[in-house]
């Protein structure tokens, strides 16, 4: 069957609905709508106004989008529904009164849990077990509220193939397959290392061929742009993930035995995958108004760039001495984009970034603005800043716990009304830590160096989990992967990334895909939604770690452009 995906995240290509529909043949399409900050933003919007809590972009596309459905013969499956899936089924008929489109509508129920004192949202992430039963009963719409991202995939996959919960290895192929799917066109060319040399303007949105035994083909509708190959594919297999083992409330999945082909252009075969039985725990996203935050960019333009950051701090540092109290939590940051002898002057200026967090909404408020205006005729030459302080804005925090998997109800409600109570997985399974693999041999010691970027060599994605980042890095050949194996520890990790060195750091190793991947603890602090850092969700981590220079040995490394290049190394 094949199945395809139309939104990566709430507020991706508004018209990607209609161009998959239209673009090729589909089975089921899909649309992932819920990440950890979205359930924060719904529950906001739900203080509001009870009767949303849902993604309502998925209802505009649909105007257009549930007539080339019902034309084409294809079912749409989604977690658009957010914090109220039946809400949004409910709209989704009136839509379909409203255009003459006769579809029979279901929704998947159950993973709002009680939400404790203090959080506005708590959710456990649901398996495709409701999913299937919507579409065996007849669904062709199905909405949900949070599942993992991966039961849109193997829902529509299991009702296909009549797989049952003990099909361990095929579902562990449709998660992979799912897992690649779910970020949109991260799969087939969007935020990729190599992109050079590929026609990223528009990359079309990709598309799982699942066979009966699990395995599948990554492709994209013909004539649309991006690419699909072991790079693109290998990079998504990474994002986001940890260790060998990949949990999920339908089984666990090996990483490790996942195994790429390229098929042909824009054809990438996942087979090889195995599953075992998922753990006697379900997840749960807790979110929750963490306190509030304020922050104020200064431009510090030309000569003595520090000089002037160690007064605004100093000035900063007595404003709130004669305030009588500092915020919680105040963060310095400044970034040296200028340039000597600039040609123009924002090239000449670099930026110190205020960011300051407290429970009181006026300690980050009035008295930062305060300070930060007050300063302006009197403080470094050159005194500006990127816009006026605000008031300050309430910040988020995303908790994750894990809940006995007997004690969350799925329920399908079909379209007919019923309701179809799913069990939990009759076997489990605990985690555990995977025997680490032998690495390969390494290369012969004594190789010519060069010194350069780790990225002339390897290509890496990285994202946010919670507080935690994770960091994937691969390479392009066996010889490649000799030597990254044994040069990328987690000491060489730290050196190489020096914010990372006082944490936990912890590095799995996955020689099929001749990938390394990083999991750091604590790096974003509270989550995205507290804005911890500069890159909030790690989003660029990879890329810095890439830019980063190491003695590379040159038989690895691409020729020479340029006379002025690093000189090798004996």
């Amino acid at each position: 069957m094949r199945i395809g995906n139309a939104s990566g995240f709430y507020g991706d290509r508004f018209d990607a609905v209609r161009e998959m529909l239209t673009g090729g043949p589909l089975d089921v399409l899909t649309g992932d709508y819920l990440a950890e900050l979205t359930m924060l933003i719904l529950g906001r919007g739900r203080l509001k106004d009870p009767s949303r809590g849902y993604a309502t972009t998925f209802l505009r596309q649909l105007e257009e989008g549930l007539g080339l459905a019902r034309e084409r013969g294809v079912r749409i499956v989604t977690n658009a529904g957010g914090l109220n899936p039946a809400g949004l089924a409910d709209a989704v008929r009136e839509l379909a009164d409203k255009v003459g489109v006769p579809v029979h509508v279901a929704h998947v129920e159950g993973d709002s849990l009680p939400v404790p004192d203090g959080y506005l949202t708590a959710n456990a992430y649901l398996g495709g077990d409701g999913i299937a039963a919507c579409l065996r009963a007849g669904a062709d719409v199905v909405v949900t509220g949070r599942v993992t991202d991966a039961a849109l995939v193997t829902g529509p996959a299991a009702a296909h193939f009549g797989w049952g919960p003990e099909d361990h290895d095929a579902l562990a192929g449709a998660v992979v397959a799912g897992h690649v799917l779910e970020c949109g066109t991260q799969a087939t060319g969007g935020n990729y290392s190599f992109f050079r040399g590929h026609d990223l303007r528009r990359p079309g949105f990709p598309v799982a061929e699942i066979h009966a035994d699990g395995t599948s083909v990554i492709t994209k509708h013909d004539g649309t742009g991006g690419v699909v190959d072991l790079g693109t594919v290998t990079a998504q297999l990474l994002y986001e993930t940890g260790g060998a083992r990949y949990a999920g409330p339908d089984v666990t999945t090996r990483l490790d035995t996942v195994r790429l082909a390229q098929e042909a252009p824009d054809r990438v075969r996942i087979s090889g995958v195995r599953g075992e039985a998922p753990p006697p725990t379900l997840k749960a996203g807790l979110t929750r108004i963490g306190g509030w935050r304020n922050e104020v960019v200064f431009v510090l333009t030309g000569l003595d760039v520090e000089a002037k950051a160690q007064l605004v701090r100093d000035q900063f540092a007595d404003a709130f001495d004669r305030a009588g109290r500092r915020p919680d939590a105040v963060r310095w940051e400044l970034a040296r984009t200028d340039r000597a002898d600039a040609a123009t002057e924002e090239t000449a200026s670099a930026l110190l970034r205020l960011v300051v967090r407290d429970q009181d909404p006026d300690a980050v408020g009035r008295a930062l603005s305060g300070a930060a205006i007050e300063l302006a005729l009197g403080s470094y030459p050159g005194f500006h800043v990127t816009a006026p302080p605000g008031k300050g804005a309430p910040y988020g925090v995303f908790e994750a716990r894990y809940v006995p998997a007997g004690e969350v109800t799925q329920v399908a409600v079909l379209p007919d009304g019923r309701r179809e109570v799913q069990g939990p997985p009759a076997r489990t399974r605990a985690l555990a830590d995977v025997e680490q693999p032998v690495l390969p041999e390494p290369l012969a010691a004594g190789l010519p160096t060069r010194t350069a970027p780790l990225g002339q060599l390897a290509g890496a994605r990285s994202g946010d989990k919670g507080g935690d980042a994770n960091v994937g890095v691969w390479v392009r050949s066996d010889e490649a992967w000799r030597w990254l194996a044994h040069e990328l520890t987690v000491e060489r990790f730290r050196e190489l990334l020096p914010e990372t060195a006082p944490l936990t750091v912890v590095r799995h190793v996955l020689p099929h895909l001749r990938a390394l991947n990083f999991t750091v603890h604590g790096l974003l602090g509270e989550g995205v939604a507290a804005q911890h850092r500069f890159d909030p969700q790690a989003k660029a981590v990879g890329e810095w770690l890439r830019s980063r220079h190491l003695e590379i040995p040159v038989v690895l490394l691409p020729p020479q452009e340029d006379a002025d290049a690093p000189e090798v190394h004996a």
